[in-house]
């Protein structure tokens, strides 16, 4: 990593620099045991075995995937799990305690967003606009619902951009394996994949092909270095 930001196309790879938010191929110090052991019990879940590496042997964050890892922080004062801590929205419950992913919610909000009350289905009473307006009332509270409960049981790991971000599934049957969260894009929560392949991604294949493209393109000499002779 520290080779990297001596690379003479380092400012090619995505989100390395840009402005004040680039990563610059920077790692946060690493987490002891007992740290990650904190934070586990805070958020009331054990990290998936690569993660937790990564967590203690690479760095708390920074340089990686998209604009960088989120860096995790240990808590500053010991929290038991039902304390109500979080600070990942999504993937904790209430009690502190994780909650299930459930990647197949999305299908379910998708269904129910093309449930939407129409006006137009509705008489031209006042009554009618009444009933309208309460069943839509309903129907949203509803949607916000479904739309929150899409990212339980899930860490988010980095920002995409544009209001979409990677997820690291920390609950249920898909437990270690990398989402993308594309609500800004009215698609919900779905699998990561690299391009070609339908196959699930683990945290640290996701890390990996990260850090090897990104130095092939950082060690790439700029067209305007080339020899154009």
């Amino acid at each position: 990593m520290l080779a990297l930001r001596e690379a003479p196309n380092r400012r090619a790879v995505f989100g390395a620099y840009f402005k004040e938010y680039g990563h610059r191929f920077e790692l946060r110090p690493v987490l002891t045991e007992e740290q990650v052991d904190a934070v586990e019990r805070r958020r009331g879940v054990t990290f998936p075995a690569e993660y937790r590496s990564f967590l203690m042997e690479v760095g708390a964050g920074g340089a990686g995937p998209d604009y960088g890892v989120f860096t995790v922080e240990p808590p500053e004062v010991e929290v038991e799990p039902d304390s109500g801590v979080t600070s990942e929205p999504g993937a904790t419950s209430e009690t502190g305690r994780a909650l299930p992913f459930r990647p197949e919610r999305t299908a379910e909000w998708e269904e129910h967003r093309a449930a939407e009350p129409q006006r137009s289905a509705y008489g031209d009473s006042d009554e009618d606009g009444e009933r309208f307006r309460e069943a839509y009332a309903a129907w949203d509270k509803r949607d916000d619902e479904l739309l929150e409960s899409l990212t339980e049981g899930a860490l988010y790991v980095s920002e995409q951009g544009c209001g979409y971000y990677t997820l690291l599934a920390l609950t249920g049957p898909e437990r270690g394996t990398m989402w993308q969260d594309v609500r800004a894009a009215a698609e919900g929560v779905i699998p990561f994949a690299f391009l070609g392949s339908t196959d699930r991604v683990t945290f640290a294949e996701w890390y990996v092909h990260w850090l090897t493209r990104a130095e092939r393109q950082a060690w790439q000499v700029p067209e305007d270095r080339t020899d154009r002779s």
